[in-house]
């Protein structure tokens, strides 16, 4: 799992594809979330889903705070702690 506490706005995150599922909850904040061409807005209370090797970008509009979940696990397949 992984949280990301009190992410400030700032640029979009490079666009990457990753080789695992992610999930995530939104507690606080809001951000964007722009994966396979389209745009989401993530605000407190939704989730959202990033399929396996989908190519994703994010960008942090208000101070952001989620928690995410990869599956598989991210300590089992070494993923990285960013």
């Amino acid at each position: 799992m992984r949280l990301w506490e009190n992410e400030e706005p700032g640029e979009a995150k490079p666009e990457v594809s990753r080789p695992y599922e992610t999930i995530g909850y939104v507690i606080s904040g809001r951000a964007e979330l722009r994966i396979e061409g389209q745009t989401v807005i993530l605000e407190p209370g939704n989730s959202y889903v990033v399929p396996k090797e989908s190519v994703h970008s994010y960008k942090i509009l208000e101070s952001f705070t989620a928690v995410e979940a990869t599956s598989p696990p991210a300590q089992v397949h070494g993923r990285e702690d960013a």
